[in-house]
């Protein structure tokens, strides 16, 4: 007897730009370029002094769906920094990959004025860590430039988001916080197709708060929207396995895979190349044939 899975996880098919992005039938990667100096992954491009556009293509030939970019720190205890910092450190990447691929771009940000610098010089998503409480200036750039935004779920700021944690129903509780952030979106005028939205992983959860996510991310379909799911090299997978960040490779594995079981259509990793394959083969699993 065949088990369809498939119900796991719908399909949609997300506008971002002049990008039509297909999700559902096969797990899309989303590639990390931290342009920053204090990644928590320790991969931050300013300080190892990494050539990001040499990064980026590399990414996208070992099969990166799309890239997210980002110029400010989110781990846990971080503090945030200026508009034009962020600018500076994130701007001349996103231009020069947007005039020398075709892979869509994402910014990670939540501030208006970086979101329209970056959507100005080519990119076609806004990923947010605010997103259950997003600007409306920044849903108004989102519509303004027909982008695609990622809607995260995160408590407080990365400053004090993992101290006094919190929930009576953890899942509930999400759900309830990104069905409003859907609302201000369409109340602003985003299209329901360009809308996704990412339960926040690590971002004001303990590990069991994480655990519980994974296991039950496909009570999130009730939002009718596609799930971006981030666990890669994460605190709590060197909480399981006693691994320093560098060393959480196979952790990120069995976590994407436990992921895409339960109905994630986008992970979101720094490990393009093997996470590709255990995307792919988690995904045949998944339909039971090639």
């Amino acid at each position: 007897m065949t088990i369809n899975h498939n119900t796991l996880r719908k399909e949609y098919t997300i506008t971002a730009g002049e990008h039509q992005i297909v999700l559902g039938k096969h797990t899309r990667i989303m590639g990390i370029i931290n342009i920053t100096p204090d990644s928590f992954s320790g991969d931050g491009c300013l300080k190892k002094k990494h050539n990001t556009i040499a990064m980026a293509k590399k990414m996208i030939r070992n099969g990166a769906d799309i890239l997210d970019i980002g110029g400010e720190s989110s781990r846990p205890g971080a503090h945030s920094i200026s508009s034009q910092e962020e600018i500076k450190r994130i701007i001349p990447t996103v231009t020069a990959l947007a005039k020398s691929t075709k892979t869509p771009i994402s910014v990670d940000t939540y501030k208006t004025t970086v979101a329209m610098r970056a959507l100005d010089a080519g990119a076609t998503i806004i990923n947010t860590i605010k997103g259950t409480n997003p600007s409306k200036s920044l849903l108004k750039m989102v519509k303004k430039y027909k982008a695609a935004i990622v809607l995260m779920h995160m408590r407080g700021i990365p400053t004090t988001m993992q101290k006094k944690i919190s929930y009576k129903n953890v899942i509930k509780e999400i759900i309830s916080s990104l069905h409003l952030s859907i609302k201000n979106c369409l109340d602003v005028g985003i299209p329901s197709n360009q809308i996704i939205i990412d339960p926040g992983i690590g971002f004001g959860k303990t590990v069991e708060h994480n655990f519980e996510i994974i296991n039950h991310l496909e009570i999130f379909q009730k939002l009718k929207k596609p799930i971006l799911l981030g666990v890669s090299r994460k605190s709590f997978i060197g909480e399981v396995l006693n691994k320093n960040v560098a060393d959480r490779l196979i952790g990120t594995v069995a976590s994407v895979c436990a992921g895409i079981m339960h109905g994630a259509h986008i992970v979101r990793v720094h490990d393009i190349t093997p996470i590709k394959e255990a995307a792919t083969m988690t995904d045949a699993i998944v339909r039971g044939t090639l």
